[in-house]
Protein backbone atom coordinates (compact mmCIF):
# COMPACT_ATOMS: atom_id res chain seq x y z
CA UNK A 1 0.00 0.00 0.00
CA UNK A 2 1.43 3.23 -1.16
CA UNK A 3 1.48 6.13 1.52
CA UNK A 4 1.96 9.59 0.47
CA UNK A 5 2.36 11.85 3.00
CA UNK A 6 2.38 15.53 2.43
CA UNK A 7 5.48 17.57 4.04
CA UNK A 8 3.65 20.07 6.34
CA UNK A 9 4.25 23.92 5.90
CA UNK A 10 4.44 26.57 7.99
CA UNK A 11 0.95 27.42 8.21
CA UNK A 12 0.32 23.62 9.10
CA UNK A 13 2.81 24.06 11.82
CA UNK A 14 1.38 26.55 13.40
CA UNK A 15 -2.28 24.92 13.69
CA UNK A 16 -0.23 21.72 14.65
CA UNK A 17 0.90 24.17 17.75
CA UNK A 18 -2.37 25.48 18.49
CA UNK A 19 -4.05 21.94 18.92
CA UNK A 20 -1.27 20.70 21.07
CA UNK A 21 -0.12 23.91 22.55
CA UNK A 22 -3.14 26.27 23.22
CA UNK A 23 -1.36 28.54 25.44
CA UNK A 24 1.53 29.83 23.81
CA UNK A 25 1.35 32.97 22.61
CA UNK A 26 2.40 34.16 18.41
CA UNK A 27 5.20 35.65 19.94
CA UNK A 28 6.61 32.91 21.64
CA UNK A 29 5.61 30.88 18.84
CA UNK A 30 7.74 33.30 16.40
CA UNK A 31 10.54 33.11 19.24
CA UNK A 32 10.62 29.72 19.14
CA UNK A 33 11.02 29.27 15.26
CA UNK A 34 13.24 31.40 14.89
CA UNK A 35 15.26 29.64 17.65
CA UNK A 36 15.45 26.86 15.69
CA UNK A 37 16.36 28.72 12.43
CA UNK A 38 19.25 30.22 14.28
CA UNK A 39 20.65 26.78 15.47
CA UNK A 40 20.06 25.54 12.25
CA UNK A 41 22.40 28.06 10.73
CA UNK A 42 24.86 27.36 13.83
CA UNK A 43 25.39 23.94 12.75
CA UNK A 44 25.57 24.32 8.90
CA UNK A 45 28.26 27.17 9.68
CA UNK A 46 30.47 24.92 12.11
CA UNK A 47 30.06 22.04 9.13
CA UNK A 48 31.16 24.25 7.15
CA UNK A 49 34.31 25.64 8.64
CA UNK A 50 35.44 21.92 9.68
CA UNK A 51 35.35 21.27 5.97
CA UNK A 52 37.11 24.03 5.12
CA UNK A 53 39.58 23.82 8.17
CA UNK A 54 40.33 19.87 6.92
CA UNK A 55 40.47 20.72 3.68
CA UNK A 56 43.27 23.41 4.39
CA UNK A 57 45.08 20.44 6.73
CA UNK A 58 45.11 18.13 3.77
CA UNK A 59 46.32 20.78 1.63
CA UNK A 60 49.18 21.60 4.21
CA UNK A 61 49.91 17.77 4.63
CA UNK A 62 50.11 17.50 0.70
CA UNK A 63 52.56 20.46 0.35
CA UNK A 64 55.45 19.87 -2.50
CA UNK A 65 58.37 21.52 -1.34
CA UNK A 66 60.73 22.23 -4.55
CA UNK A 67 64.52 22.87 -4.56
CA UNK A 68 63.63 26.47 -5.73
CA UNK A 69 61.50 26.63 -3.13
CA UNK A 70 63.18 25.52 -0.07
CA UNK A 71 66.04 27.49 -1.24
CA UNK A 72 64.69 30.55 -1.49
CA UNK A 73 62.90 29.93 1.82
CA UNK A 74 66.30 29.15 3.62
CA UNK A 75 67.41 32.58 2.43
CA UNK A 76 64.62 34.39 3.85
CA UNK A 77 64.16 32.84 6.75
CA UNK A 78 67.48 30.84 7.91
CA UNK A 79 68.64 32.06 11.31
CA UNK A 80 72.51 31.97 10.49
CA UNK A 81 71.72 34.00 7.27
CA UNK A 82 69.39 36.26 9.06
CA UNK A 83 72.09 37.13 11.18
CA UNK A 84 74.26 37.36 8.68
CA UNK A 85 71.79 40.26 7.31
CA UNK A 86 71.68 41.49 10.63
CA UNK A 87 75.62 42.21 10.41
CA UNK A 88 75.12 43.93 7.33
CA UNK A 89 73.07 46.19 8.94
CA UNK A 90 75.10 46.81 11.39
CA UNK A 91 77.96 48.18 9.31
CA UNK A 92 75.34 50.24 7.73
CA UNK A 93 74.64 52.13 10.89
CA UNK A 94 78.33 52.54 11.57
CA UNK A 95 78.63 54.13 8.47
CA UNK A 96 75.79 56.62 9.44
CA UNK A 97 77.26 57.36 13.53
CA UNK A 98 81.34 57.88 11.47
CA UNK A 99 79.47 60.54 8.76
CA UNK A 100 78.02 62.64 11.78
CA UNK A 101 81.49 63.18 12.83
CA UNK A 102 81.69 65.60 9.83
CA UNK A 103 79.30 68.01 11.18
CA UNK A 104 80.08 70.59 14.29
CA UNK A 105 80.09 68.85 17.60
CA UNK A 106 78.17 70.70 20.63
CA UNK A 107 78.82 70.10 23.99
CA UNK A 108 77.01 71.88 27.30
CA UNK A 109 78.87 72.05 30.17
CA UNK A 110 77.70 72.79 34.02
CA UNK A 111 79.37 73.18 37.41
CA UNK A 112 77.32 74.12 40.26
CA UNK A 113 79.51 74.54 43.94
CA UNK A 114 79.52 76.12 47.50
CA UNK A 115 81.75 78.39 48.25
CA UNK A 116 84.12 77.74 51.71
CA UNK A 117 86.48 80.52 52.28
CA UNK A 118 85.50 83.91 51.94
CA UNK A 119 87.65 86.12 49.55
CA UNK A 120 88.51 89.69 49.59
CA UNK A 121 90.17 91.57 47.05
CA UNK A 122 90.51 95.28 47.22
CA UNK A 123 92.58 97.03 44.48
CA UNK A 124 94.14 99.98 46.13
CA UNK A 125 94.80 103.66 44.94
CA UNK A 126 98.09 104.31 43.17
CA UNK A 127 100.72 106.19 44.93
CA UNK A 128 99.53 109.40 42.67
CA UNK A 129 96.40 109.80 44.59
CA UNK A 130 97.47 110.06 48.11
CA UNK A 131 94.33 110.14 50.33
CA UNK A 132 91.91 108.34 48.28
CA UNK A 133 90.70 104.62 49.47
CA UNK A 134 90.59 101.66 47.21
CA UNK A 135 88.67 101.79 44.19
CA UNK A 136 86.83 99.07 45.10
CA UNK A 137 86.63 95.45 46.73
CA UNK A 138 85.54 92.20 45.28
CA UNK A 139 83.74 89.77 47.97
CA UNK A 140 83.13 86.72 46.92
CA UNK A 141 81.07 85.21 49.86
CA UNK A 142 80.13 81.99 50.97
CA UNK A 143 77.33 81.02 49.17
CA UNK A 144 75.93 78.23 45.98
CA UNK A 145 77.31 79.47 42.70
CA UNK A 146 77.18 77.80 39.42
CA UNK A 147 78.75 78.55 36.25
CA UNK A 148 77.34 77.08 32.37
CA UNK A 149 79.50 76.96 29.32
CA UNK A 150 78.72 76.04 26.10
CA UNK A 151 81.21 75.09 23.37
CA UNK A 152 80.21 74.42 18.85
CA UNK A 153 83.41 73.18 17.41
CA UNK A 154 83.55 72.25 13.71
CA UNK A 155 85.99 70.70 12.48
CA UNK A 156 88.27 71.95 9.41
CA UNK A 157 91.70 69.66 8.53
CA UNK A 158 89.64 66.82 10.23
CA UNK A 159 87.53 66.75 7.19
CA UNK A 160 90.22 64.42 5.12
CA UNK A 161 90.22 62.35 7.76
CA UNK A 162 86.80 61.59 8.50
CA UNK A 163 86.60 60.91 4.97
CA UNK A 164 88.76 58.17 4.52
CA UNK A 165 87.39 56.65 7.95
CA UNK A 166 83.73 56.79 6.10
CA UNK A 167 85.12 54.86 3.24
CA UNK A 168 86.99 52.06 5.54
CA UNK A 169 83.15 52.01 6.94
CA UNK A 170 81.96 51.17 3.64
CA UNK A 171 84.63 48.58 3.21
CA UNK A 172 83.62 47.15 6.38
CA UNK A 173 80.19 47.48 4.96
CA UNK A 174 81.28 45.21 1.71
CA UNK A 175 83.10 42.71 4.03
CA UNK A 176 80.21 42.07 5.81
CA UNK A 177 78.18 41.56 2.76
CA UNK A 178 80.91 39.03 1.74
CA UNK A 179 80.40 37.13 4.70
CA UNK A 180 76.62 37.17 4.08
CA UNK A 181 77.20 35.47 0.67
CA UNK A 182 79.03 32.62 2.28
CA UNK A 183 76.70 32.14 5.27
CA UNK A 184 73.90 31.95 2.15
CA UNK A 185 76.28 29.73 0.08
CA UNK A 186 77.04 27.27 2.93
CA UNK A 187 73.29 27.23 3.74
CA UNK A 188 72.16 26.40 0.34
CA UNK A 189 74.95 24.08 0.22
CA UNK A 190 73.23 22.03 3.24
CA UNK A 191 69.49 22.63 1.69
CA UNK A 192 70.89 20.58 -1.50
CA UNK A 193 72.90 17.62 0.50
CA UNK A 194 69.90 17.41 3.08
CA UNK A 195 67.07 17.78 0.15
CA UNK A 196 69.23 15.37 -1.76
CA UNK A 197 69.30 13.44 0.77
CA UNK A 198 65.48 12.94 1.36
CA UNK A 199 65.16 12.09 -2.55
CA UNK A 200 68.08 9.94 -1.48
CA UNK A 201 65.98 8.31 0.73
CA UNK A 202 62.61 8.35 -0.63
CA UNK A 203 64.02 6.82 -3.63
CA UNK A 204 65.04 3.67 -1.46
CA UNK A 205 62.37 3.40 0.21
CA UNK A 206 60.20 2.90 -2.41
CA UNK A 207 62.39 0.72 -3.35
CA UNK A 208 61.99 -1.57 -0.59
CA UNK A 209 57.99 -1.41 -0.85
CA UNK A 210 58.86 -2.26 -4.05
CA UNK A 211 60.69 -5.45 -2.88
CA UNK A 212 57.80 -6.17 -0.40
CA UNK A 213 55.04 -6.25 -3.28
CA UNK A 214 57.04 -8.75 -4.78
CA UNK A 215 57.35 -11.07 -1.63
CA UNK A 216 54.26 -11.18 -0.31
CA UNK A 217 52.98 -12.02 -4.23
CA UNK A 218 56.12 -14.93 -3.65
CA UNK A 219 54.68 -15.59 -0.28
CA UNK A 220 51.40 -16.09 -1.61
CA UNK A 221 52.39 -18.03 -4.39
CA UNK A 222 54.57 -20.28 -2.39
CA UNK A 223 51.64 -20.88 0.25
CA UNK A 224 49.79 -21.92 -2.78
CA UNK A 225 52.60 -24.79 -3.61
CA UNK A 226 53.46 -25.76 -0.65
CA UNK A 227 49.72 -27.33 -0.40
CA UNK A 228 50.32 -28.42 -3.45
CA UNK A 229 53.37 -30.24 -2.11
CA UNK A 230 55.53 -28.58 -5.20
CA UNK A 231 57.52 -26.43 -2.52
CA UNK A 232 59.07 -27.38 0.75
CA UNK A 233 57.98 -25.34 3.83
CA UNK A 234 61.17 -24.15 4.29
CA UNK A 235 61.27 -21.94 1.28
CA UNK A 236 58.13 -20.45 2.46
CA UNK A 237 59.91 -19.76 5.39
CA UNK A 238 63.02 -18.20 3.73
CA UNK A 239 60.24 -15.95 2.00
CA UNK A 240 58.94 -15.20 5.33
CA UNK A 241 61.96 -13.80 6.73
CA UNK A 242 63.03 -12.13 3.29
CA UNK A 243 59.76 -10.22 3.79
CA UNK A 244 60.15 -9.49 7.74
CA UNK A 245 63.57 -8.43 7.00
CA UNK A 246 62.27 -6.68 4.20
CA UNK A 247 59.25 -4.60 6.06
CA UNK A 248 62.01 -4.15 8.94
CA UNK A 249 64.15 -1.94 6.24
CA UNK A 250 61.51 -0.30 5.47
CA UNK A 251 60.81 1.21 8.92
CA UNK A 252 64.21 2.09 9.25
CA UNK A 253 64.36 4.02 5.91
CA UNK A 254 60.64 5.84 7.11
CA UNK A 255 62.39 7.08 10.34
CA UNK A 256 65.80 8.06 8.75
CA UNK A 257 63.41 9.97 6.05
CA UNK A 258 61.23 11.98 9.13
CA UNK A 259 64.68 12.94 10.50
CA UNK A 260 65.79 14.34 7.52
CA UNK A 261 62.38 16.30 7.04
CA UNK A 262 62.92 17.56 10.26
CA UNK A 263 66.74 19.11 9.49
CA UNK A 264 65.66 20.17 6.15
CA UNK A 265 62.40 22.01 8.32
CA UNK A 266 65.37 23.67 10.55
CA UNK A 267 67.02 24.77 7.98
CA UNK A 268 64.54 26.45 6.39
CA UNK A 269 63.96 27.95 9.40
CA UNK A 270 60.32 26.53 10.07
CA UNK A 271 58.40 24.37 12.63
CA UNK A 272 60.41 21.25 12.02
CA UNK A 273 56.96 19.48 12.62
CA UNK A 274 56.06 21.14 9.24
CA UNK A 275 54.94 18.12 6.80
CA UNK A 276 55.70 18.40 3.29
CA UNK A 277 57.07 16.27 -0.10
CA UNK A 278 59.49 16.75 -2.18
CA UNK A 279 60.23 16.74 -5.92
CA UNK A 280 62.59 15.31 -8.13
CA UNK A 281 65.76 17.01 -9.36
CA UNK A 282 66.79 17.63 -13.08
CA UNK A 283 68.71 14.88 -15.26
CA UNK A 284 71.91 13.76 -13.67
CA UNK A 285 73.39 14.17 -17.66
CA UNK A 286 73.32 17.70 -17.07
CA UNK A 287 76.20 19.68 -16.40
CA UNK A 288 79.40 21.72 -17.40
CA UNK A 289 82.43 19.79 -18.79
CA UNK A 290 85.07 22.93 -18.78
CA UNK A 291 87.15 23.31 -15.78
CA UNK A 292 88.28 26.58 -17.00
CA UNK A 293 85.14 27.99 -17.02
CA UNK A 294 84.73 26.97 -13.93
CA UNK A 295 87.53 28.14 -12.33
CA UNK A 296 87.48 31.64 -14.11
CA UNK A 297 83.91 31.53 -12.06
CA UNK A 298 85.22 30.49 -8.84
CA UNK A 299 87.77 33.61 -8.77
CA UNK A 300 85.19 36.03 -9.62
CA UNK A 301 82.30 34.32 -7.47
CA UNK A 302 84.03 32.99 -4.22
CA UNK A 303 83.29 34.96 -1.23
CA UNK A 304 86.83 34.63 -0.14
CA UNK A 305 88.60 36.24 -2.89
CA UNK A 306 86.07 38.70 -2.90
CA UNK A 307 87.06 39.05 1.24
CA UNK A 308 90.71 39.29 0.74
CA UNK A 309 91.11 41.49 -2.31
CA UNK A 310 88.40 44.07 0.46
CA UNK A 311 91.11 43.19 2.77
CA UNK A 312 94.15 44.73 0.93
CA UNK A 313 91.85 47.91 0.14
CA UNK A 314 91.29 48.30 4.06
CA UNK A 315 95.10 47.66 4.69
CA UNK A 316 95.96 50.33 2.34
CA UNK A 317 93.30 52.97 3.34
CA UNK A 318 94.28 52.38 7.12
CA UNK A 319 97.55 53.43 6.59
CA UNK A 320 96.25 56.19 4.69
CA UNK A 321 94.29 57.16 7.81
CA UNK A 322 97.97 56.71 9.54
CA UNK A 323 99.63 59.32 7.52
CA UNK A 324 96.68 61.58 7.93
CA UNK A 325 97.79 61.97 11.49
CA UNK A 326 100.63 64.31 10.04
CA UNK A 327 97.84 66.89 9.48
CA UNK A 328 97.58 69.84 12.01
CA UNK A 329 94.01 69.93 13.76
CA UNK A 330 92.34 72.89 13.00
CA UNK A 331 88.99 73.51 14.12
CA UNK A 332 87.00 76.78 14.84
CA UNK A 333 84.48 77.36 17.41
CA UNK A 334 82.30 79.11 19.45
CA UNK A 335 82.68 79.66 23.45
CA UNK A 336 79.69 80.96 25.16
CA UNK A 337 80.48 81.18 29.45
CA UNK A 338 77.70 81.99 32.09
CA UNK A 339 78.63 82.45 35.65
CA UNK A 340 75.84 82.78 38.42
CA UNK A 341 75.47 83.80 41.70
CA UNK A 342 79.14 85.71 41.47
CA UNK A 343 80.33 89.29 42.68
CA UNK A 344 78.66 91.91 40.29
CA UNK A 345 82.34 92.89 39.32
CA UNK A 346 82.63 89.59 37.43
CA UNK A 347 80.61 89.76 34.32
CA UNK A 348 78.07 87.35 33.88
CA UNK A 349 78.21 86.12 30.18
CA UNK A 350 81.35 85.93 28.31
CA UNK A 351 80.65 84.32 24.28
CA UNK A 352 83.62 84.46 22.08
CA UNK A 353 85.26 82.81 18.72
CA UNK A 354 87.97 81.21 18.11
CA UNK A 355 90.33 79.02 15.82
CA UNK A 356 91.85 75.28 17.40
CA UNK A 357 95.03 74.10 16.51
CA UNK A 358 96.27 71.03 17.51
CA UNK A 359 99.67 69.87 16.21
CA UNK A 360 101.91 67.20 18.04
CA UNK A 361 105.13 68.50 16.33
CA UNK A 362 107.54 65.73 17.60
CA UNK A 363 106.44 62.61 18.43
CA UNK A 364 109.64 60.09 18.71
CA UNK A 365 109.32 58.06 15.74
CA UNK A 366 105.88 56.71 16.68
CA UNK A 367 104.05 57.57 13.13
CA UNK A 368 106.98 56.59 11.47
CA UNK A 369 106.90 52.69 13.13
CA UNK A 370 103.43 52.69 12.43
CA UNK A 371 103.57 53.48 9.32
CA UNK A 372 105.86 50.70 8.47
CA UNK A 373 103.38 48.39 10.33
CA UNK A 374 101.06 48.94 8.29
CA UNK A 375 102.63 48.45 5.35
CA UNK A 376 103.81 44.94 6.25
CA UNK A 377 99.36 44.38 7.42
CA UNK A 378 99.58 45.08 3.72
CA UNK A 379 101.87 42.50 2.40
CA UNK A 380 100.03 40.42 4.72
CA UNK A 381 96.89 40.86 2.69
CA UNK A 382 98.25 40.25 -0.82
CA UNK A 383 99.68 36.99 0.35
CA UNK A 384 96.32 35.84 1.97
CA UNK A 385 94.96 36.66 -1.53
CA UNK A 386 97.33 34.32 -3.26
CA UNK A 387 96.78 31.79 -1.27
CA UNK A 388 92.65 32.22 -0.86
CA UNK A 389 93.10 32.10 -4.99
CA UNK A 390 94.93 28.78 -4.92
CA UNK A 391 92.96 27.62 -2.71
CA UNK A 392 89.99 27.70 -4.89
CA UNK A 393 91.24 26.85 -7.27
CA UNK A 394 92.92 23.39 -6.30
CA UNK A 395 88.99 22.94 -4.32
CA UNK A 396 87.13 23.99 -7.58
CA UNK A 397 89.63 20.99 -9.48
CA UNK A 398 88.86 18.53 -6.91
CA UNK A 399 85.27 19.03 -6.95
CA UNK A 400 85.32 18.91 -10.70
CA UNK A 401 86.73 15.65 -10.87
CA UNK A 402 84.79 14.43 -8.21
CA UNK A 403 81.39 15.12 -10.21
CA UNK A 404 82.66 13.56 -13.10
CA UNK A 405 83.69 10.21 -10.85
CA UNK A 406 80.46 10.21 -9.85
CA UNK A 407 78.27 10.68 -12.95
CA UNK A 408 80.23 7.60 -14.52
CA UNK A 409 79.40 5.45 -11.40
CA UNK A 410 75.63 6.85 -11.53
CA UNK A 411 75.74 5.44 -15.10
CA UNK A 412 77.48 2.61 -14.18
CA UNK A 413 74.40 1.43 -11.06
CA UNK A 414 71.76 2.43 -13.01
CA UNK A 415 72.49 -0.40 -15.98
CA UNK A 416 73.37 -2.85 -12.64
CA UNK A 417 69.76 -1.51 -11.40
CA UNK A 418 68.09 -2.27 -14.39
CA UNK A 419 69.95 -5.73 -15.14
CA UNK A 420 68.96 -7.03 -11.70
CA UNK A 421 65.22 -5.69 -11.87
CA UNK A 422 64.99 -7.82 -15.44
CA UNK A 423 66.19 -10.60 -13.94
CA UNK A 424 64.00 -10.40 -10.95
CA UNK A 425 61.20 -10.40 -13.15
CA UNK A 426 62.37 -13.42 -15.37
CA UNK A 427 62.97 -15.75 -12.52
CA UNK A 428 59.22 -14.88 -10.90
CA UNK A 429 57.70 -15.59 -14.26
CA UNK A 430 59.41 -18.43 -14.12
CA UNK A 431 59.27 -20.02 -10.90
CA UNK A 432 55.50 -19.02 -11.33
CA UNK A 433 55.56 -21.47 -14.03
CA UNK A 434 57.79 -23.64 -12.25
CA UNK A 435 60.70 -23.68 -14.77
CA UNK A 436 62.75 -21.89 -11.77
CA UNK A 437 64.06 -22.68 -8.25
CA UNK A 438 63.25 -20.84 -5.34
CA UNK A 439 66.76 -20.11 -4.57
CA UNK A 440 67.26 -18.34 -8.35
CA UNK A 441 64.48 -16.22 -7.46
CA UNK A 442 65.82 -15.15 -3.91
CA UNK A 443 68.73 -15.00 -5.53
CA UNK A 444 67.53 -12.15 -7.91
CA UNK A 445 65.64 -10.37 -5.04
CA UNK A 446 68.96 -10.06 -3.07
CA UNK A 447 70.94 -8.95 -6.05
CA UNK A 448 68.27 -6.22 -7.28
CA UNK A 449 67.92 -5.13 -3.29
CA UNK A 450 72.11 -4.19 -3.79
CA UNK A 451 71.84 -3.29 -6.96
CA UNK A 452 69.11 -0.71 -5.70
CA UNK A 453 71.34 0.17 -2.48
CA UNK A 454 74.22 0.71 -4.88
CA UNK A 455 72.24 3.07 -6.84
CA UNK A 456 70.96 5.15 -4.17
CA UNK A 457 74.87 5.75 -2.60
CA UNK A 458 75.90 6.62 -6.18
CA UNK A 459 72.89 9.44 -6.80
CA UNK A 460 73.12 10.43 -3.17
CA UNK A 461 77.08 10.48 -3.96
CA UNK A 462 76.26 12.62 -7.76
CA UNK A 463 73.81 14.89 -6.30
CA UNK A 464 76.29 15.90 -3.35
CA UNK A 465 79.34 16.61 -5.67
CA UNK A 466 77.44 18.88 -7.90
CA UNK A 467 76.27 20.77 -4.97
CA UNK A 468 79.76 20.25 -3.77
CA UNK A 469 81.03 21.68 -7.31
CA UNK A 470 78.23 24.98 -7.04
CA UNK A 471 79.74 25.95 -3.83
CA UNK A 472 83.17 25.86 -4.72
CA UNK A 473 82.06 27.84 -8.33
CA UNK A 474 80.77 30.70 -5.92
CA UNK A 475 77.10 29.92 -7.56
CA UNK A 476 74.07 31.56 -5.60
CA UNK A 477 71.88 29.18 -5.77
Amino acid sequence: MDCHIKPMGFLDEVRAMRLFRKEATPRSRLFKHMAGLFSVLVLLLLATTTRVLSQQNVSKNDETLTLEQAINLALRENHQVKNAKLGVGKSEDEIAAVKTYRLPSMNFYTLASQQLVKNDLRVTTPQILPGIGPFFTLNIPRQPTAAFAGQVVEPLSQQYRIGLNIQQAKLAREMEGEKLRLTSQSTINDVKKTYYSILQSQSALDSVQEAIKLYRELDRVTADYVVQQVSLKSDSLEVKTRLAKAEYEALELTDALATQKEQLNHLLGRDIRTEFKVNEVSDANVFSDDLALARSRALEQRPEIREARLKIKHAELDRRIKKSEYIPEVSIGFTYLGLRNFDDVIPKNNASVAVLLKWEIFDWGRKKDQLAAKDKTTEQAKNELHEAESLVLIDVSDKFRKLQQTRQALVVAQLEKDTARENVRVNTNKYKLTAALMSEVLQSQASLAEANHRYQQALLSYWTARAQLEKAMGDEK
